[in-house]
């Protein structure tokens, strides 16, 4: 059995000293945060006996998921975001907040400043000649369940390839290709035209993926479209909605999956749907009405404040 140094006072002590709480100055939460997990790391060495090679060899990863930035990817592969997610779920149970929309996590690639357009936009710019031509549309609820005019729905979703714009390694999209930001109509309503994505994997060479290969875990995502919606006097919501039949919707490596998330798909073939839509052929329909809950006291407590794209 390895040494048992931890609870020694000069242990104890060293935490204190190494976490800055015995100096003046500094940012008291940033103390607090350091010690405890400096803390638990020392006792995580102590209790599974980790040793330097092992130590060292989680240094050299920190750098490679650096390196590749892909620590916002690794965060919801080993459900950091949805913890955080069951945290929020939590909180709106004890206040007694119910019947909105679920929550459910961001994921490392929205881009702020997507082009604004008013009730109705198209999200794809028609270059991706495998995709097969998509029409979602719904209704933005107020927490008094009235429609919501002028609700800001923001959206995004990959291609064909998995990729998305500002992220592609292909380099083949534009800027803010399927990425839009609706403003809702005098009804409340939002609609825009795409087509249906697809999911997508971490880079087979990546760190996440090879952490997610020693845990025995894939590294996929089902296919999926993001939202934030947000009206004055409501909180933000952050969702997405995962695209019905595809395999992987109930085995999702991001942990992204909530029933109320999976709306139906409509496959419209007949001529009269096709015309309406202004289409070429046939095209795959989803509804997906949103309801937005209401401030608490006054505050919205679904901010998250995290470093974001803009272009």
């Amino acid at each position: 059995m390895s040494a048992q140094i931890f609870n020694t006072t000069e242990v104890q002590d060293f935490l204190r000293l190494a976490s800055g709480l015995n100096q003046e100055g500094g940012n008291p939460r940033t103390k607090t945060i350091v010690h405890r997990i400096l803390s638990d790391l020392f006792k995580a060495i102590e209790d599974l006996d980790v040793t330097s090679d092992e130590y060292w060899a989680g240094i050299a990863y920190v750098n490679q998921l650096g390196a590749r930035g892909e620590a916002g990817l690794l965060s919801p592969g080993l459900g950091l975001d949805r913890y955080f997610d069951m945290r929020m779920d939590a909180e709106d149970a004890a206040l007694g907040v119910t019947d909105g929309t679920p929550r459910t996590i961001e994921g490392p690639l929205y881009v702020e400043g997507a082009p604004v357009e008013q009730g109705f936009a198209r999200l794809d710019d028609g270059s991706d000649k495998q995709g097969h031509p998509l029409i979602m549309h719904g209704t933005v609820y107020g927490a008094d369940g009235k429609p919501l005019p002028g609700a800001k729905v923001e959206v995004w979703h990959a291609n064909t390839k998995g990729f998305y714009s500002h992220f592609d390694p292909t380099g083949e999209q534009q800027p803010f290709n399927m990425r839009r930001t609706i403003m809702t109509d005098a009804q409340g309503r939002y609609k825009f035209q795409s087509i249906v994505p697809v999911g997508y994997g971490c880079p087979p060479d990546g760190p996440t993926q090879g952490l997610l290969n020693q845990l025995g875990r894939h590294g996929n995502r089902p296919a999926h479209i993001h939202f934030f919606v947000t009206s004055d006097g409501h909180r933000k919501l952050t969702t997405q909605i995962n695209i019905d039949g595809d395999p992987l919707v109930y085995d999702d490596f991001a942990y992204a999956t909530r029933e109320g998330l999976v709306p139906p798909l409509t496959e419209h073939t007949d001529k009269a749907s096709i015309e309406a839509e202004g289409l070429a052929g046939p095209f795959t329909e989803i509804v997906f009405d949103i309801r937005l809950t209401a401030l608490v006291n006054g505050v919205d407590n679904q901010i998250v404040d995290r470093p974001r794209l803009a272009a």
